[in-house]
């Protein structure tokens, strides 16, 4: 019987989050809900498995771990893409990747990046914190009214364009910048362009919404943290290097911004990470996508690939030139 790996299932949500009958009746299939320490134990445990679906991109396959596979034969990916996943060594190998789609997911970003600006801007977990701790309002301090303030949005895509639009029903000026942007599209999505320097100096909170490339990876350095004002707030839903973690811990250390993170660099985040004790910080972990329609999405979509492609007809191929070996 084929060997089915459901892996990433970190918060043991995989088994109802689609009909598994079907596959069941047709393949062994074991599911992963902790991450793999590195590739060496990941290469280990998936070593005996034909077929992966692991979920976006939290565990990631290179070229390395790939030819440690042998008897892998398809990886039903969750998602349209996933950057973490060497697509050439797939094809080089003979493995067919299939993904799905993400149709709620700009949404669902957007909605988590709105959330951790308002809990930022109120203390709100401060104040749930002092609550759960017996206290009131003894040491939650003041929040901010971001009504007539600047919001500044980096990469004004989908979701950085509903990141605009929200920013524009609380009352807040929105400026937007990326490296492609003009300003007849900035003012398209209802955003002011600005300069990327004039965007760091005038904004009292900034959102990033960049995809991770070479050219956006560490677009926020020092020197960029350094233009933002006192106080100003720091909201990353995208991916944890676009702003370079060193830099960021030692401007949180020295209190001049409040960061509200839903990624990082290294996940899961280290039980030893200096941001889990900064105490300017709102953190979640990683759960932008992580809604019931996506993961319904997702599972349903990519039990469907798999059922296919053990039928001999794969749909949604993302290298279909491995359909003819």
């Amino acid at each position: 019987m084929v060997r089915i790996a459901v892996l990433d299932d970190w918060q043991k949500v995989a088994r109802e989050s689609a009909d598994w009958t079907r596959l069941l009746a047709r393949a062994e299939v074991d599911f992963y809900d902790h991450p793999f320490a590195d590739a060496a134990e990941a290469a280990s445990r998936l070593a005996g498995y034909e077929i992966l679906l692991p979920l976006r991109e939290r565990t990631a396959f290179p070229a390395g771990l790939i030819e440690q596979l042998p008897r892998l034969r398809l990886i039903a990916m969750t998602g349209p893409r996933a950057g973490t996943l060497d697509l050439a060594a797939c094809t080089a190998h003979g493995v067919l990747v299939c993904n799905t789609g993400s149709q709620s997911s700009g949404a669902a970003t957007a909605e988590l990046a709105l959330g951790l600006l308002l809990a930022a801007s109120r203390r709100i977990p401060a104040g749930d914190a002092a609550i759960r701790a017996g206290r009131f309002q003894e040491g939650v301090g003041l929040g901010r009214v971001l009504a007539g303030q600047t919001l500044g949005i980096i990469g004004l895509g989908r979701i950085g364009a509903r990141m605009a639009g929200y920013g524009r029903a609380l009352g807040m000026r929105v400026l937007a910048w990326s490296p492609n942007l003009t300003p007849e599209r900035a003012a398209e999505a209802g955003a002011e362009y600005a300069t990327k320097e004039a965007l760091l100096a005038q904004s009292d909170a900034i959102s990033l919404h960049l995809v991770l490339s070479a050219r956006t990876r560490g677009v926020l350095g020092a020197a960029e943290l350094a233009r933002l004002k006192p106080g100003a707030i720091v909201v990353n839903t995208a991916r944890g290097p676009l702003i370079e973690e060193a830099a960021l811990v030692a401007a949180l250390r020295e209190g001049r911004i409040i960061a509200a993170l839903d990624v990082f660099d290294t996940e899961p985040l280290p039980a030893d990470h200096p941001l889990r004790i900064l105490p300017n910080t709102v953190l979640t972990p990683h759960l932008g996508f992580a809604t019931t329609p996506i993961f319904r999405q997702f599972y349903g979509e990519a039990i469907q690939n798999i059922l296919a492609f053990l039928d001999g007809a794969p749909m949604r191929v993302v290298n279909p030139e491995v359909k003819g070996r």
